[in-house]
């Protein structure tokens, strides 16, 4: 797949523009987990080589390293809680899924994990070309170090749900977070769709191998149109062996619609970041109100809403005045800290807004560029495999024409 490099700032900035980065070739191992249990897992060559020579006319030497698809997750985490205001690239499947019921959904075979090597190549170039993301230091070192920092990814996203209590959600972050509902039900109808398709393709180049086979038996017992028949069976035979390739070609184009099924849940979490924020921002004005009438209550002895507070004050007595210009006095502070406390966070929540928007917006073009391109290719598969029948066909009149 073509990667759609954005134009928020120069490509000279980007450390794809800079470093030549691959995922090279993929290993099965066998170790011991955190458990001290054996466990067989896949690892990934990562292979980059600084685009720029060292010297004139010499090129810079290629850099390698080992690493596993949980530490592709673990760095990914940490894009996600160190920058939530951008869409990040997703990660491929771990395990495949949306697959036509003769291909093996084993996270080990030789097709997944070729598929799945050129997806993880994919990620780190898409964060590569990112125009913020490139610039982190953890994710360099990912890349160059074989020990890199280590990360607590320490999510400030709450056990629960802010979107059920935020009293005045932003319009545009709902209306994006249905859009991503509705894109990932989407592709993942087409790409049930494209997997029931894929398994009566398999069927019908199966049955030309049968063609095939009938063709070659009975050329066995016929003289004057043996050749014929012959030559027919063989056309078939060769058009039923090519399926395995076409379809894994498909898996291919498959693929690049699921990478942007998984891109709908990295939208969600920049809008689940904004209500956090938004439902944090509504807290801060809430208590702040709150001290206020507190404040004022106390300032001119009347208490306007029930309390245990005021309850208390009528079965013990009131409070003395030094004791009321004490708490004033608090409240006073409290009030100016909350103030500057939400200050500070509408600042920090209209910078959000700024940001993400903006990275969304490159994330769209990003993803009109890309699905355009998918689909159109996948189209022109399709009509040149069409075309491959019509010739086998063609191929077998001239051979029945000969007989």
């Amino acid at each position: 797949m073509n990667l759609y490099f954005p134009p928020l700032k120069k490509m000279e900035d980007c450390l794809a523009k800079k470093m030549e980065i691959t995922v090279s070739e993929a290993e099965k191992r066998t170790g011991r987990n955190a458990m001290n249990m054996q466990e067989t897992y896949t690892a990934y060559l990562i292979e980059t080589r600084a685009i720029e020579p060292q010297n004139e006319g010499q090129c810079s030497p290629v850099d390698s390293l080992w690493r596993r698809y949980s530490e592709f997750e673990l760095l990914r985490n940490y894009l996600l809680v160190t920058y939530p205001h951008i869409v990040v690239p997703p990660l491929p499947e771990k395990r495949a899924d949306f697959v036509w019921h003769k291909l093996s959904a084993d996270n080990m075979d030789p097709d997944f994990v070729e598929r799945r090597r050129i997806g993880l190549e994919n990620f780190l170039l898409r964060v590569a070309s990112h125009p913020v993301l490139c610039q982190d230091k953890i994710f360099y070192s990912f890349l160059t170090q074989l020990f890199f920092p280590f990360f607590q990814a320490d999510s400030r996203l709450k056990a629960l749900n802010a979107t059920f209590r935020v009293k005045n959600p932003d319009k545009r972050f709902t209306e994006l977070k249905h859009y991503s509902d509705e894109l990932q039900s989407v592709i993942s109808h087409l790409l049930r769709v494209r997997a029931r398709v894929a398994d009566r393709l398999y069927g019908v180049y199966k049955v030309h191998g049968n063609y095939g086979r009938v063709f070659s038996e009975w050329s066995a017992i016929e003289k004057e149109m043996g050749d014929g028949l012959q030559s027919a069976g063989h056309h078939m035979d060769v058009y039923a062996a090519s399926i395995d390739d076409i379809l894994e070609e498909e898996e291919h184009y498959a693929d690049q619609l699921k990478e942007y099924l998984f891109y709908a849940e990295a939208l969600r979490a920049v809008c689940r970041k904004h209500e956090l924020m938004q439902y944090d921002l509504e807290m801060a004005a809430q208590d702040l109100t709150s001290k206020k009438q507190q404040c004022e209550e106390l300032a001119t002895g009347t208490v306007r809403t029930f309390s245990l507070k005021g309850m208390t004050s009528k079965l013990f007595g009131q409070e003395t005045p030094e004791q009321r210009e004490a708490k004033i006095k608090v409240l006073e502070e409290q009030i100016q800290e909350g103030e500057e406390q939400l200050k500070s966070k509408n600042l920090e929540g209209r910078d959000f807004v700024r940001s993400a928007w903006a990275d969304i917006e490159r994330f769209k073009e990003q993803k009109n560029h890309d699905l355009k391109e998918a689909l159109i290719s996948y189209a022109v598969m399709q009509i040149s495999m069409c075309k491959k029948g019509i010739q086998v066909w063609t191929n077998a009149k001239e051979c029945f024409g000969k007989m």
